[in-house]
Formats: structure tokens, sequence, C-alpha cells
């Protein structure tokens, strides 16, 4: 067993740093889940996470990861044979498509180029054509990770309204929620998926559907087999701040401080915080001269950035480099992208020092890797981090 010096630099999209409170939090003693004391922190975390996700309507958390979120918004809203429009942004939204496969839906997936956000215009023309209502929903992914790709929630819910289609809206918030300004009830979202390990600063275990009147309107008439997704008994158990089964106690203990956290410092400086870092990332991509896998502005993800590296060099063996000098990790690519794309996450429990210090040690990975680039990428970051953004930071944006 070998000994790393020095803190070590979670710099993937997630699972991100667990802050010391939450740890603490997670570190007391198992308690009773039958117990009043658990059923205090139950109705607890069951409000507060509420306002996160941006609805008054109820949040169903599974010991689960976000795969296990995926399966229950759809096994509780459909029926075998159903058919849904998804949306290819990357590779999450391409597991998720083969996942409804898997469970006896027709999922109907439109193309799309991993480096842009949900077309709503083609989302809107589909549904115009489905005169007979046969898609019974619309599932997107609100932040790819794979892609550094975010998606305009809003302007799909338009698109199913002025199509004038009655399908439900489906958004996996997995890398967003947190992260990025989010709003359930605003933009008519009727399942929201979400997992413990990205902006609510917990490790992975927890998951969570979002849930709006029409979504539990359709779950009652939904076929699919289901039962430890089932929303009725789940919510059922909610009321009293209890689960029908035994959850992630310790998880949800963690989670009561998180969003305790997240209160604290207020959701619209955490949204901030994080644009922040990914602008500065973006000057910095930009200063060392690489290109950005999100090719569209607009659609800039303030979770994370995927950067391409130039034709020949390979994105694994510079993220190996850095890890071995610098006892860092950054995301790998996916899919297509493997090897050919390295991501640099910032989200989470993180500042200003922390995005400069993993910039700097992906601009020493370049040098030793002896791979092309601008020197001088961290002082184009630090320029924008002190809000005295040059010309290097202007054209990130």
């Amino acid at each position: 067993m070998t000994h790393a010096p020095g803190r070590h630099f979670l710099q993937i999209p997630g699972p991100t740093n667990t802050p010391l409170p939450v740890l603490a939090a997670i570190a007391r003693p198992t308690i009773d889940h039958r117990g009043p004391d658990f059923a205090r922190l139950g109705r607890t975390v069951l409000a507060e996470i509420r306002p996160v996700f941006g609805t008054t309507n109820p949040v169903v958390i599974y010991p689960a990861s976000g795969t296990g979120a995926w399966e229950a918004a759809l096994a509780n809203t459909l029926s075998p044979g159903d058919r849904v429009l998804m949306f290819e942004t990357g590779w999450f939204a391409t597991l998720w498509s083969r996942l409804a496969k898997r469970l006896g839906i027709e999922a109907e997936f439109l193309k799309g180029d991993w480096r842009s956000g949900v077309d709503a215009a083609a989302i809107e023309a589909r549904l115009a054509e489905d005169a007979g209502h046969a898609i019974k929903a619309v599932c997107i992914v609100h932040n790819e990770t794979s892609t550094g790709v975010t998606s305009n929630v809003a302007a799909v819910r338009r698109a199913l309204d002025q199509a004038r289609h009655p399908a439900l809206l489906l958004v996996d918030a997995i890398s967003s929620l947190g992260s990025i300004d989010y709003r359930h009830d605003a933009w008519g979202v009727d399942v929201t998926i979400a997992g413990s390990q990205k902006g609510l600063m917990l490790p992975p275990g927890l998951s969570f559907n979002a849930v709006s009147d029409k979504a539990l309107a359709a779950s009652r008439s939904a076929r699919l087999p289901k039962s430890y997704w089932n929303w009725e008994e789940m919510l059922a158990a909610n009321a009293t701040g209890t689960f029908p089964y035994t959850p992630s106690t310790n998880l949800l203990q963690g989670l009561a401080v998180a969003l305790e956290m997240l209160r604290a410092e207020g959701l619209p400086a955490v949204f901030a915080r994080h644009d922040r870092a990914a602008a500065a990332t973006r000057a910095c991509v930009a200063h060392w001269g690489f290109e950005i896998q999100c090719r569209n502005p607009e659609d800039y993800s303030s979770a994370l950035t995927a950067v391409r590296l130039p034709e020949g060099h390979s994105a694994d063996a510079l993220r190996a480099e850095i890890l071995e000098r610098c006892n860092m990790s950054l995301g790998n690519g996916l899919g297509p992208l493997a090897d050919r794309v390295f991501r640099i996450g910032h989200l989470g429990d993180f500042h200003d020092l922390m995005v400069t210090g993993t910039l700097a040690g992906v601009e020493l990975g370049l040098r030793i890797r002896g791979i092309p680039h601008r020197p001088g990428g961290v002082e184009a970051a630090l320029q924008v981090l002190a809000g005295n953004a040059g010309p290097a930071a202007l054209a990130a944006e």
C-alpha cells in the first residue's frame, strides 16, 4: 500500500466532495428507523428537500442510485407497450432510453450530436405529428454529465404546451439539482429524477422523484410492475415521516445537514458560485486553445466542463498522469467520447481556490505529457474569479 500525501482532489462530475459536517452526521450512531427520533428526521428531510427541487409537491426518497430513480419514474407512470419520446444528448440519455426498453416501453430516441442540448422545436414537431397521443411521456436529461451540456427545460415544457399534447414531462436532474437553477413546479415538470452524490454533497445511495399531481394521477392507472419503487406505499408511510422498508438511515442524517448548508448559503448564491466556477474553467480551457465539448454557449453547464484534446493525444493518459502526480481525479470520456475528452467537475462543496487548484493540476499534466497548449490558462481563470474578465474569459462566454 502506498500513501499519496496531501488532500485528494475529487474533481469528477460526481460523486463530489462530501463536507465534513455531512460526514460527521452520517457517522452518528444509527437510530431506530421505526422510532420517534427517526420520524422527526424523516419529516424534516421530506419537507426541506422540496424547495431544492422548486416544488411544493411530494418528493419521494429511495435508498438507491439515480438509475433506480429513473426506473421509479417510468414504472410509476407508464404501462407495458407505452411510447415515450426521448432526446439523445449524451451517454446518460442513452442509458435511460435502454432502461426504458428493458421495462417493455417503446422508447423513441430523437437523434442528437452529443454537443448540444435538447432541441425543443424537434420535440414540438414530433408531438404535433402524434394526433392520437400515443406518446405518453417526454423524457429528457437536464444536465448531461457526459458532455457538459445543459438543456432548456422550460423550452421543452413550452413545446408540449404549444403542441397541445398531454404527455408527461420527466426530467433527469441528477447532476443539476443543487448546482444549477431548477424549477420543478414553475417549469411544469411531472417527475424530476435526482441523486444524492452531486449537488446535494452526499455519498451515493439516495435518489429522488419529485412528483406532480398529474404524475400522481397517472400512477393510479399505470400497469408496469412495481413494488420497491411504488409511490403509493412510499407516500403513505412518508405522511408520518417513515418509510415502507428500511431506509438509508445514516445518509438521511447527512441529508438533513446538507439541506441545512444549502439553505444557509442560499440557493441563488449556490447557483452563482457554480456559474462563476464554470466561467473561470471555460476561460482557462479557451486560453489553453482547447475546444469545449459543448458547442453552444447557451447550453454550457455550470456543473462540469468536458474538454476535447487535440487529435493524437489520449485523454485517459492525461488523467492518469494527473492522478499520479497531483493526486487528483478527473472524469473520463464516456461512450464514443472515451479517451477523447476529459471532464472537470465543478459542483457540490467547493470554493474558488479549489477551482484554481484543479486547473493548475490540469495545466501541470498538460506540460508533463507534452500536449500542445498555450500556458497561462490559470491566470485567465483568476481574471474571471477576481471579477476582471479579460479577452480570454470573454472569448469563453
